[in-house]
């Protein structure tokens, strides 16, 4: 890689690939994934010579914890209509795919003013919004607003790979967003659509 590319490569949603065909979450995920466990990660790399990461954890003298069981690791069900805004396909894809699996009734949009539409066409109840903040066209919270317009109690969950420092810039109602960080687990964003919808 060029060193201009190197500097970007942890930066969410950073991606070489064209446009629909990478999430530029990959490397973001590994680097999280390292810095929770508080370890490094290194990398160095060279046009036409390869990369090489390297990766280090602490070394800890506790040991291992037992495994939970797999019944605790079950996510958490529902028959909701879900309202799901998301401008990457990929990740559209999987989530709608997932909740699916777990009994929801999933409408998909690729942005805001596409998700206008599709919840003016379904002419049945909606009961949460699942929508990306940042997004072309129209901001997921200024999605929400025109949404509620229409349906006060309709209730919201917004996702995003930005620090909520960098999102509160752009929203005002920073202290009142239900925010889900990326990136995440099926089982997290389902036991957070639980506890909104059972709210």
């Amino acid at each position: 890689m060029a060193r201009e590319t190197l500097t970007k490569i942890f930066t969410p949603f950073f991606t070489t690939e064209e446009q629909g065909k990478g999430t530029g979450l990959g490397l973001y995920t590994v680097y999280s994934i390292v810095k929770e466990h508080h370890g490094t990660i290194e990398v160095e790399s060279h046009p036409g010579a390869g990369t090489r990461f390297l990766i280090c954890f602490p070394r800890i003298e506790a040991p291992a914890r037992e495994p939970l069981a797999f019944t605790e690791l079950q996510p958490s069900k529902g028959r909701e209509t879900v309202l799901l805004v998301e401008d990457e396909e990929a990740i559209r894809t999987m989530l709608s795919q997932s909740l699916r699996n777990l009994g929801y009734t999933i409408l998909e949009a690729s942005d805001g003013v596409s998700a206008l539409q599709v919840f003016a066409d379904y002419g049945k109840a909606v009961h949460l919004l699942v929508s990306d903040v940042v997004m072309p066209r129209m901001s997921g919270t200024d999605l929400y607003d025109r949404l509620r317009a229409q349906k006060p109690e309709l209730k919201a969950l917004f996702m995003s790979g930005y620090p909520r420092e960098v999102i509160s810039a752009r929203v005002v109602r920073d202290e009142e967003m239900e925010l889900l960080a990326k990136p995440f687990t099926v089982q997290t964003l389902a036991s957070r659509i639980r506890e909104i919808l059972d709210r």
